[in-house]
């Protein structure tokens, strides 16, 4: 015998269908991303190599910047670096 809630649950459609990837999905997060150890990550440079194509920087990103010490200076609106040295 049901009770009053498992009848009402029972009845009803659900609004929309959720069909997530969670391996493309966790792909996807951890495409900025490096695995440092138990469950930890850091943030990567994303900047893409001139020599290498395809390739990233991969360094650790600096402080609260999204890119490493050495691109730190990288203007993402005209792609290049804007550091004085």
């Amino acid at each position: 015998m049901n009770t009053r809630s498992q009848t009402r649950y029972e009845n009803s459609k659900p609004l929309y269908e959720v069909e997530i990837d969670f391996d493309e999905a966790s792909e996807a997060w951890r495409q900025n991303k490096k695995h440092v150890g138990q469950g930890h990550f850091k943030y990567i440079c994303t900047i893409p190599l001139a020599k290498k194509h395809g390739e990233k920087c991969g360094n650790s990103c600096y402080k609260d910047s999204q890119y490493c010490w050495a691109h730190r200076g990288y203007n993402t609106n005209t792609n290049i670096n804007t550091n004085n040295k």
